[in-house]
């Protein structure tokens, strides 16, 4: 990696750092809520509440931790998040009680969604203007291909080992490949750097938004309601997708090999939607971003053989695609790069809390005997209410150019 440029070595770096955020997002941890749930005695619901409250936390804890990525060297920061995902995943693999189980979720969460996204996403924004999308599209392909691989592989990994020698194996591969990473890829970049340009034509100055200020700002709901729409439906899925396959008739490996479906599709979007918003703007593509995740809820609503499943899972595969991207350009466009750190650990919390959100709401609506129907017939609301609301106002979504 001595010889790459800054622009490939922190591409690398966003990339592995997204993938390994996976062992901390609900279609990994979902992989381990049936034979979790065997060993500990719990319910789907019970197994909900614990898996929100946790999040809920990690969301909360990550609005502060999250801004201080602002004030540290990346290298140094990443090094945090890197010992704390090793610990979370060690501590993961000791499980025995319900009350452990409610700390490992948090750590997972917090260290793994939480921080390693937030970081990867947070140093490819502010490094990159001119070319952000496609680094943004490259970056998440990360994510995407975790989705690939994990699934079907933790499910064949079942057979041999047991859930918690397979955490044992993820601590030991976080604590000796991710520092190696860091030290070949983003020792000497700072989020000051700026991505190599050949040319720095006529840059009109926007202004950059603080925190405090965002949050008085009618337009950083309106979008952030259609960003949310993608963490909570989603999460609620992967997390129940044991009870969407019973519900459905579907056979144990359905949902798992969909997935690669799933992740086909995200990486798909995930590449052309990066070319589309260095040409477009991400201001300009919202709106199209949870089409297709309604048309998923459509699909669960009406259909019961399992070929659908494969669309199901696509259809969400193409709004997590466009969501990845324009969940991370958008605020920069709108509010510019300056603070992007702690403006992202905001709305990256906020989507946390979602995740929280659709987790609880998915387990009390199965626990009260709502069927997979009913259930996404709601998110189709939810997803239909957030797009009207986006369409009225979208064209207030600019920046703020200052005078010269």
């Amino acid at each position: 990696m001595i010889n790459l440029s800054l622009n490939k070595k922190i591409i690398i770096f966003g990339f592995i750092f997204t993938f390994f955020s996976s062992f901390g997002q609900s279609f990994f941890l979902g992989l381990f809520n049936a034979p979790i749930r065997n060993e500990l005695g719990i319910t789907h619901g019970q197994f909900g509440n614990l898996y929100a409250t946790a999040t809920i936390c990690s969301s909360l804890l990550l609005i502060w931790v999250g801004k201080k990525i602002d004030d540290y060297k990346l290298i140094h920061y990443s090094l945090f998040v890197i010992i704390l995902l090793f610990l979370s995943s060690l501590f993961f693999s000791f499980i025995n009680s319900i009350y452990f189980l409610a700390i490992g979720i948090f750590l997972m969460r917090f260290s793994g969604q939480g921080l390693m996204s937030h970081t990867s996403a947070t140093a490819i924004t502010r490094f990159f203007e001119k070319s952000r999308g496609k680094a943004l599209s490259t970056i998440w392909f990360g994510l995407s291909s975790a989705e690939f691989i994990l699934p079907v592989l933790v499910t064949y990994l079942f057979i041999i080992y047991s859930w918690r020698t397979v955490w044992l194996g993820i601590a030991a591969l976080v604590i000796f490949f991710l520092p190696l990473v860091i030290l070949n890829t983003i020792k000497s970049i700072d989020l000051d750097s700026r991505e190599d340009q050949e040319t720095n034509l006529k840059k009109i100055k926007v202004k950059n938004w603080k925190r405090k200020e965002v949050i008085k700002d009618y337009r950083f709901y309106i979008v952030s309601l259609n960003m949310l729409a993608m963490p909570w439906i989603a999460t609620g899925i992967f997390v129940y997708q044991s009870y969407i396959t019973d519900s459905k008739l579907w056979s144990t490996y359905t949902i798992p090999k969909a997935f690669m479906v799933y992740s086909i599709a995200s990486i798909i979007t995930l590449f052309s939607s990066g070319f589309l918003v260095d040409k477009f703007t991400s201001r300009k593509l919202i709106p199209i971003m949870n089409i297709p995740l309604l048309f998923a809820m459509v699909v669960l609503f009406y259909f019961q053989n399992e070929i659908f499943a494969y669309f199901f899972l696509g259809l969400i595969g193409i709004s997590n695609g466009l969501a990845n991207v324009l969940g991370s350009s958008t605020w920069a466009e709108i509010y510019g790069v300056k603070y992007i750190g702690s403006i992202r650990a905001l709305t990256v919390a906020s989507m946390v809390f979602a995740t929280a959100f659709g987790t609880a709401i998915f387990g009390i609506l199965i626990d009260n005997g709502f069927r997979i129907e009913e259930i996404s017939f709601l998110c189709g609301a939810y997803i239909v209410i957030s797009w009207v609301l986006l369409i009225i106002f979208r064209h207030t979504l600019e920046p703020v150019k200052l005078s010269k």
